[in-house]
Order: structure tokens, then sequence, then C-alpha cells
């Protein structure tokens, strides 16, 4: 039976990545200046980088794994994940049947997915990276006044199981980039830069209470929860943690595009 759901798995992968050939893709963020909902009440600049389309996918983090078998679930070291690592897969090379191979891989450390785009040749986004590209909509490369974007932005958080949609099932964004919001939530480089007051989750690693209270003191904006929730979510996290609801994808400076 696990032979036959193996085949199943890695028929639909073959599939899969052909239909999303540009899955791997990058397009360019130009830079500019913006003010982060937290850490200062200054504009900061951010610096022309490139931007994966689209999150990482469980293919992708397959082939990551059988390449590099150190984060194989029953190989990784603790330090470096919790019990929760890839938790979901029948076992090191083995999605599970409800994990589609076009889906984006959640259940990983930020020491995996760290590596995993280094392996690439990228790295992860900084803060103020991701919410430089975050805040465009459809049209405008900051959208962050708009009602109708942050309602919709709040809407996805009270929806259920998201992370278990195909990446590019979300809107483009004016930059071209999807799933920025309505799919998974994901990791960025110095995704602990920037400490909340108020945080209330301790050291747990459920998926509970992953949210801060009483922390909006600080805020350049007490109106954009959509964004503090964001904020809140990476205090409360530790590289080591993984969740279901959180992925990740890649950037590369400007300077070190691949010829």
């Amino acid at each position: 039976m696990k032979t036959i759901i193996r085949l199943a798995i890695c028929f639909s992968i073959l599939i899969q990545s052909q239909a999303y050939g540009q899955s791997g893709s990058m397009v360019k963020i130009e830079g500019g200046e913006f003010v982060p909902l937290y850490g200062t009440e200054s504009a900061v600049k951010v610096d022309d980088f490139y931007m994966d389309i689209y999150p990482v996918t469980n293919a992708q983090f397959l082939e990551f794994v059988k390449k590099n078998p150190k984060w194989k679930r029953s190989q990784v070291k603790k330090l470096f994940a919790d019990e929760s690592y890839l938790k979901d897969w029948i076992d090191d090379e083995t999605l599970s049947p409800d994990d589609l191979p076009n889906s984006p891989v959640t259940n990983v450390s930020w020491y995996a997915a760290k590596n995993y785009c280094e392996c690439e040749g990228k790295r992860l986004a900084t803060v103020d990276e991701w919410e430089y590209a975050g805040m465009a909509n459809e049209k405008s490369p900051d959208a962050r006044e708009e009602k109708t974007y942050n309602k919709y932005i709040l809407s996805w958080y009270e929806t259920p199981n998201t992370h278990k949609n195909e990446i590019g099932s979300t809107f483009e964004n004016y930059w071209g980039v999807y799933d920025m919001h309505g799919l998974v939530w994901e990791w960025t480089l110095d995704f602990n830069s920037v400490m909340i007051g108020g945080e209330s989750r301790k050291d747990s690693t459920g998926d509970n209470n992953l949210f801060c209270g009483a922390a909006a003191v600080g805020a350049t904006d007490l109106m954009n929860y959509a964004a503090f929730m964001r904020y809140a979510l990476r205090g409360s996290m530790k590289a080591k943690y993984s969740t279901k609801n959180l992925g990740f994808r890649c950037v590369q400076d400007v300077d070190k595009e691949a010829l």
C-alpha cells in the first residue's frame, strides 16, 4: 500500500512540476522607502532585490531533503527543529495524501528554510523586504491604507487550512508576486528583530495562541491590525519552531543575479 501511495505521489509531482514550470522563478522588486509598522517611526530604505514568485512547495522541499539528508525528519538535530517538523509527512521521503506537491511546504523550521535558500544561492527576505513587497495589492505598490485590502488579509486569518491550497491560488500583486497573503505565513531572515510587548505565548510550540495580546503600543498605524498580527506571530516564534501555517520563499540580491 505504501508503495502505491509513493508512486502516486511521485507521478503527481511530475505532473505538477510540468504544469507549474515557473514555480522557481523570481521577479524584481524595485526598492524604495517606507515606514514599517514596528521598530521605527522613520522611513527605512529597501534596496532592489529579487523575490520568488511563489512560496516553496512540498515537492521542492522534498527534493531538497533527498539531496540533504540532514534535514530529513528522522535525522534533523533537535537544536534545528522541534517535534512538529514535517510531522504530517508519512515518512522522510513521502508526503501525506493531504499534502499536495504544489502546495506550500509548512512545518519547517527557520534553520531549514534558511539552508534551503542558501542551497539555491538565495536567502530569506528581511522583515523590511517582506513587508515592503507585501504591502502591494494588484494595482498599487502600497495599499496599506485601503480598507478593502486589509479586510481581505484579515478575512484570510480567519479562514482555516489555507496552507492546503496550491501556490498561485491568491492574487498576483503589483510586483508579480503571488500568495503574499491568503496562503501561509512566511519566515523572514530576521524574524525576531522587532520585539513586541505583551507577549503571551511564552514557550509553547503549539499552533494555538500564536499571537500576542495587548501589544499594540509602538505601532505607527494602530488600525493596521493585519500587519500587527504578522509582527506578533514573528515575535512569538523561535528558530527551531515549526507550525502547519508557516512556510517560506527566497529572495536574492540584485548584484547576485544568475547569468
